[in-house]
């Protein structure tokens, strides 16, 4: 059953929670009353990929919470956050239908203190790929993601692998600050061309849109030359390279790096990620997987 044929579950009863204090506080209740909590974080114009996120904690936990939140402090000065799509009704109507019980919606006035001076800083995996590109976006990833666990409290948090650096990133910030919680990844989820999921796909031209899939195509290419017998990561690179470059898209990177270490690879000899980012004029877009 594709996602167009799945039938909403429709959450009458979802609470929304607009201060942090107020959702900690309904945290505490929920922490004394048992059962088990799951969190999916967002921030906002929700996709099939966000959904199916929310799916999987309804699935295995007693409660589950969602937050929209667009955090300024994850993006750069000449990054889009004026221009990155809102639409809070369609995305209430949107959890609603994925069973969320409780939707946290705060704004940034209230979760940063206008002399707010304490952040999180991962050191080890946030230089390379994406955050070569981005400086201090995931300082703002990790510190928005600890605040969010300290005030959600959840058992677990579900977060997609098609943003394959950050996943790892926020595993580390959990291990290394002995966060009581448990992540839990769920899988990319794809047009039926192939092209990831992704809020930013709207600020595509329809001739992008169409050359976009080019991502997925070089990563199929990338599975099919290790499946014959492949290991030279350079001559992988320079295949998908060529694949990408034939659109109008603009490489920013193609990496081949161990999939716990995020450092680059030269021979393919254990599990390594394969992670790609593209610029077209309407988006940056970012695809990845996993050989082993």
């Amino acid at each position: 059953m594709d996602a167009s044929e799945r039938r909403p579950y429709l959450k009458e009863d979802m609470e929304i929670i607009r201060t942090p204090e107020e959702m900690q506080e309904r945290a505490r209740a929920l922490r004394r009353a048992g059962g088990t909590v799951g969190f999916v974080p967002t921030m906002g114009f929700l996709h099939e990929g966000h959904l199916s996120l929310m799916r999987i904690v309804r699935e295995r936990a007693d409660t589950v919470i969602a937050s929209i939140f667009l955090n300024p402090t994850q993006f750069g000065p000449n990054e889009d956050l004026d221009a990155y799509p809102r639409d809070f009704e369609r995305d209430e109507v949107l959890c609603r239908e994925a069973g969320v019980d409780i939707l946290f919606y705060p704004t940034a006035e209230n979760m940063y203190a206008a002399d707010a001076s304490v952040w999180v800083d991962e050191e080890a995996l946030s230089s390379v790929l994406c955050g070569a590109a981005r400086p201090g976006h995931f300082r703002g990833v990790c510190t928005i993601v600890a605040k969010l666990l300290n005030i959600v409290q959840p058992d677990f948090m579900v977060m997609g692998e098609k943003d394959a650096q950050q996943l790892r990133v926020l595993r580390r910030m959990v291990r290394d600050l002995h966060f009581p919680v448990e992540i839990v990844s769920g899988p990319t989820i794809r047009e039926p061309d192939g092209l990831a999921m992704s809020s930013r796909n709207k600020y595509l031209s329809p001739a992008e849109r169409a050359e976009a899939v080019c991502l997925f195509q070089a990563l199929e290419k990338a599975k099919a030359l290790f499946a014959e017998g492949e290991c030279t990561a350079e001559k992988i690179k320079a295949a998908l390279h060529e694949i990408i470059t034939v659109t109008s898209g603009e490489v920013d990177y193609i990496e081949i790096v161990d999939d716990e270490t995020l450092q680059p690879l030269e021979l393919l000899q254990k599990p390594v990620l394969v992670a790609l980012a593209v610029k077209f004029s309407g988006a940056r877009l970012i695809d990845n997987t996993v050989l082993a």
